[in-house]
């Protein structure tokens, strides 16, 4: 089978697009033909070595064949497989603790990870959600989940995580605003933002004067890159800021001084755990898409070979939500 095969860390330039054997399901395991898969921030981290990647693999990467967003059909299961037979159309999310290895023809997944897919999403759409969506429901969904009328912010509403995180704040009653570039703010508007800021003109964390008049119950940052003491000039009493993406040395340095901040002033900033593929989120992100409330929004599709070109429009932060990785196509 043909498949993206990542020897080592580095620049898109060092995957190489070549033929590699088909696994083998074992017996808790069902052989999935991909049919599409998609590019996440994740993937350049792991492709270059940065943050926790080298905690599993030191030198090189521990997965050799990349991806994590899984929409397919199952042609073979296990003898243990219960729950899904040949011809199943699933979906899921194949990051930590599974294998990844969706930026391939095949891919065995353990049953567990698997989900039907509903019939009512193409492959494409359905590739778009399992990491993207997750991240961005979880986050609005945590400790203080958004409620109507509140006023909440994203950072990096333009991008894979922002676009869902702007929809799904818009379906909670929010009041919502979206942070990115110039190119990007009429697809924010687009998707429901009530207000748009461009990052390069105004600074959502400025202190408060005729120009920047708004706090917000909620801040969602996908591209962390200010301090904590920021965050706070921006918040509500009793608010809250998440941070998902960006710097790690921002993102931990701001979740230290967070309980420091909450004891003086009641606002919280932190980090949320992720929980990969959880099945309560993809049901609920499923309702939320037949209900029209949530549509991925899919800037472009590639082949798999074009992997490393989709990997460098990522890095270069020029996408428009999703990129999709179009790997079988149905006759």
């Amino acid at each position: 089978m043909k498949a993206i095969v990542c020897t080592k860390y580095g620049s898109p330039d060092v995957l190489q697009f070549k033929e590699v054997d088909k696994p083998i399901p074992r017996d808790d395991e069902a052989l999935v033909k991909v049919y599409a898969s998609s590019i996440n921030a994740a993937d350049v981290e792991m492709l270059r070595g940065k943050s926790g990647t080298r905690f599993s693999g030191p030198f090189r990467p521990l997965h050799k064949i990349p991806g994590s967003d899984l929409a397919g059909r199952i042609v073979a299961v296990g003898a243990g497989v219960t729950q899904f037979q040949p011809g199943d159309e699933v979906w899921g999310d194949l990051s930590y603790p599974n294998n990844y290895g969706t930026f391939a023809e095949y891919v065995c997944v353990p049953e567990s990870a698997l989900r039907k897919k509903p019939e009512n999403m193409t492959f494409e759409e359905a590739a778009a959600i399992p990491s993207a969506a997750v991240v961005a429901l979880q986050n609005l969904r945590g400790k203080r989940p958004v409620h109507p009328g509140q006023n909440v912010l994203i950072n990096g509403a333009g991008g894979g995580v922002g676009t869902f995180a702007v929809q799904l704040a818009k379906s909670f009653g929010a009041n919502v605003t979206g942070v990115d570039s110039l190119k990007k703010l009429g697809l924010i508007r687009s998707i429901g933002a009530d207000h748009v800021i461009d990052y390069t003109r105004e600074d959502f964390t400025a202190p408060l004067d005729a120009q920047n008049p708004r706090l917000y119950d909620l801040i969602l940052d996908v591209v962390v890159g200010r301090s904590a003491f920021a965050y706070k000039r921006a918040l509500r009493p009793n608010g809250i800021c998440v941070m998902v993406g960006g710097s790690m040395i921002r993102v931990f340095s701001s979740a230290a001084l967070g309980p420091l901040i909450m004891m003086r002033e009641r606002k919280r900033i932190g980090i949320v755990m992720w929980r990969p593929n959880d099945k309560t989120d993809l049901d609920n992100l499923s309702g939320l898409f037949k209900a029209g409330k949530v549509v991925p929004v899919i800037d472009e599709c590639y082949e798999l070979q074009e992997v490393p070109e989709a990997l460098r429009y990522l890095e270069d932060g020029n996408a428009l939500g999703k990129l999709v990785i179009k790997v079988a196509h149905d006759t």
